[in-house]
């Protein structure tokens, strides 16, 4: 028997033991360049929400003391709308009470509260129905209500601030307009109260109707083009606009 053959056998180098490492470098390297971009989020939501929320903001602030007709009016919901669309719901909302408390401070907490109640609601329901791919007959109908109840909730502050009855007013401009339509119709009879009253509210809520209608036009044509698509509209909108998308 000689030496060589009574010497321990050396251990086989295992592959898998020695890939390992390798392995583990690769991982931790892959983890480190991701880290980084989840990392990036958090400022980019925060910029982006302040950004927006700016925005809507400076809209309500130019449309009430320079106002444009109902081009400004148009947008007053959509940068809220646009938050819920690129960050989701939290950011929706810090959007808008960041629009309520920037406008309590440049005009004060009552006109504040006339964007927020329905402007700003506004922008968080319809981000949330055309994230949520809801039909257009769905996200009118639900903003049109909100816009309705934004309405009454103005006119009950305002004649609680200046000691008056608006719906009364209203109710007379309403009643004025039901006069003419039945002498145009040639009807002899006077209109009665609750059907004067019930012709305010269709008025209020067809106005909110058309209202979010044209919004939903907007958003539609403006959101393609920044990468956040809203739901189709109907064919025979798509066919009126001569829109292919």
């Amino acid at each position: 028997m000689s030496i060589l053959d009574s010497l321990p056998d050396e251990p086989e180098s295992n592959p898998s033991y020695e890939s390992q490492p390798a392995q583990n470098q690769w991982s931790d390297k892959q983890d480190n360049l991701q880290q980084p971009q989840l990392k990036v989020d958090a400022p980019l939501r925060m910029v982006e929400t302040a950004f927006l929320a700016s925005a809507a903001s400076l809209i309500w602030f130019i449309n009430f003391y320079f106002p444009l007709g109902p081009v400004l009016r148009i947008f007053f919901p959509i940068p809220i709308a646009l938050v819920y669309l690129r960050w989701g719901k939290r950011a929706a909302w810090m959007s808008a009470l960041t629009c309520g408390l920037l406008l309590a401070v440049l005009m004060g907490p009552i006109r504040s509260l006339l964007y927020v109640m329905p402007y700003a609601f506004m922008g968080v329901l319809l981000g949330a129905t055309w994230r949520r791919r809801a039909p257009w007959i769905v996200s009118i109908t639900l903003g049109g209500l909100l816009g309705a109840l934004g309405i009454f909730f103005r006119i009950w502050l305002l004649s609680v601030l200046s000691s008056e009855d608006l719906w009364v007013y209203l109710i007379n401009q309403v009643t004025e307009i039901t006069e003419w339509v039945f002498l145009k119709l040639q009807v002899l009879a006077t209109p009665s109260v609750f059907l004067i009253q019930m012709g305010a509210i269709a008025i209020i809520l067809l106005n909110n109707f058309i209202y979010l209608f044209i919004v939903h036009l907007a958003a539609w044509l403006l959101f393609d083009r920044l990468g956040n698509p809203i739901t189709r509209p109907p064919h025979w909108v798509q066919v009126l606009m001569d829109y292919e998308g």
